[in-house]
């Protein structure tokens, strides 16, 4: 997915190639099928046009003409928003509500443990600490998904665009899911095998499984 800068077309995404916030956004620009210039910027190596358009200096960042977004979710939205087809977001105001819910407890219960497992000063012990909350809960959640194709949904939504990249994580953070979260398993084979997934990956990504 990545392109030179100066040949972009009028929307561009500057990400890291192994974040999983801007890994969730590229599995939306995927599944919707935008055309978008990947712009993959290394730690410490910021790019010019970056610079000049995020204060933060940060990835994920989104250009789109005049807009500038730089908040993964804030992107998601906007996206589904722009391109609604497929809607990742449902119709109604109380099932956003709840997706929007679902969200929120992704990132404080597991992009909590895996951001501290990506930090270098992380100790060994906090690391193993993380390691055994994030597969425990993992696995006590796991039967959820017995119940719908998708994360508490019929269709694929903006709440599996967060899990899908820890997900896709965990043999790189040293995690192996139990048998007994075959719910799980069968669910990460589900959206793994997606088209907008794997076009969605980075080289960097590919390496991780």
């Amino acid at each position: 997915m990545g392109v030179t800068a100066n040949k972009r077309s009028s929307m561009a995404f500057f990400s890291d190639p192994t974040d999983h916030y801007c890994h969730r956004v590229r599995i939306v620009l995927a599944e919707k099928g935008v055309t978008v210039d990947v712009i993959n910027v290394q730690p410490g190596e910021i790019p010019q046009e970056l610079a000049e358009n995020n204060p933060y200096n940060s990835v994920p960042t989104l250009l789109d003409r005049d807009l500038v977004l730089y908040e993964p979710n804030v992107m998601m939205e906007y996206l589904d928003e722009r391109f609604p087809h497929p809607p990742l977001l449902p119709v109604y105001p109380v099932a956003r509500a709840n997706t929007r819910l679902l969200m929120y407890r992704v990132q404080r219960d597991w992009c909590r443990l895996v951001d501290l497992l990506n930090n270098s000063s992380t100790s060994a012990s906090q690391a193993t600490q993380a390691r055994k909350e994030l597969r425990e809960s993992l696995t006590g959640v796991a039967p959820v998904f017995n119940e719908m194709p998708y994360f508490m949904s019929e269709e694929f939504s903006l709440v599996d665009c967060c899990i899908a990249p820890l997900l896709w994580r965990l043999p790189s953070l040293g995690i192996e899911l139990p048998k007994q979260a075959k719910p799980l398993l069968d669910y990460m084979d589900r959206v793994f095998q997606r088209d907008g997934f794997i076009a969605s990956l980075s080289a960097q990504e590919k390496d991780m499984q």
